[in-house]
């Protein structure tokens, strides 16, 4: 799978900390090595971070962006940028192009997108051509991008693991 980061924007703290704290988690959950927030939002950061020190990995959130920036930055350094929308190319049709690239930025926006974000992405991707959210959007090109391969991921650096059962909750804890 690429090098993949996300990069969150139009995210208002006075509303969208819950819908951005699991854009970020869904992101390393199913992959990502890291979000980029375009705003300050200490809380998100301290939330993120507090998961991935004790659900182990190395995911990395880094806020007060600037998203321009950061997609000029990133495709400087020869990665391609992804903007999920529900008017773009279907995900199906263009996974395994996305696929052949060493680092992919997925922007995911939170309000109204800035059209510019359009035309600065290489591509503008539909992950379906219905309203849905950004974090099942985020997931489900997560998912198809790495083939599955993701679900399986381990962390054994964790402070605490799930033991997979049928009934009840079991952890391991170090």
């Amino acid at each position: 799978m690429p090098e993949v980061a996300v990069l969150r924007i139009g995210h208002r703290p006075e509303r969208d900390q819950r819908v951005t704290t699991h854009v970020g988690l869904a992101a390393r959950a199913l992959g990502a090595r890291g979000m980029y927030l375009a705003a300050r939002d200490p809380g998100v950061v301290k939330s993120i971070q507090d998961v991935t020190d004790r659900w182990g990995g190395e995911f990395f959130i880094e806020d007060e962006v600037k998203w321009r920036r950061c997609i000029e930055d990133w495709k400087a350094d020869g990665g391609v940028v992804v903007h999920l929308t529900m008017y773009g190319l279907r995900m199906t049709d263009v996974i395994g192009e996305v696929r052949e690239h060493a680092k992919v930025l997925i922007v995911v926006g939170a309000e109204k997108v800035p059209g510019e974000i359009y035309a600065l992405a290489d591509y503008n991707v539909s992950v379906t051509t219905q309203p849905h959210s950004e974090i099942s959007s985020l997931a489900l090109f997560l998912d198809h991008l790495s083939e599955g391969q993701e679900l399986d991921r381990e962390y054994p650096d964790a402070a605490i693991r799930i033991k997979p059962s049928q009934i009840g909750k079991k952890t391991i804890e170090r």
